[in-house]
């Protein structure tokens, strides 16, 4: 059982830059991949960006490439996403997931919003 607790969203301006966190509980943290989704007012998720469990590979969603850099810290089973050159098109919440094949765990979300 993993349990993810995002934190790092906000009211931002465009052009801003705001970082995620997500922290995992479990001793296993390294052995899941780790991905961040969003979801906008009346919308569905969607795919943002996942990270290898040891970090190596990473691949983005093609509207955040360039601006979004997903990483981790295994030490502090932790992932981030490091976002900028915000656009208020991301206004979204936003979601941290775990998986070893499907994405079974999802954190609670928390919310970037990116005014004009």
């Amino acid at each position: 059982q993993v349990q993810l607790v995002e934190s790092g969203g906000g009211l931002v301006q465009a052009g801003e830059s705001l970082r995620l966190s997500c922290a995992a509980s479990g001793h296993t943290f390294s052995t899941y991949g780790m991905g961040w989704f969003r979801q906008a007012p009346g919308k569905e998720r969607v795919f943002v960006a996942v990270i290898s469990g040891s970090g190596r590979s990473t691949s983005y969603a093609d509207f955040v490439k360039g601006r979004f850099t997903i990483s981790r810290d295994n030490a502090k089973n932790t992932v981030y996403l490091q976002m900028n050159s915000l656009e208020p098109e991301d206004t979204a919440v936003y979601y941290c997931a775990a998986r070893l094949g499907n994405w079974d765990y999802w954190g609670q979300g928390t919310q970037v919003t990116v005014s004009s």
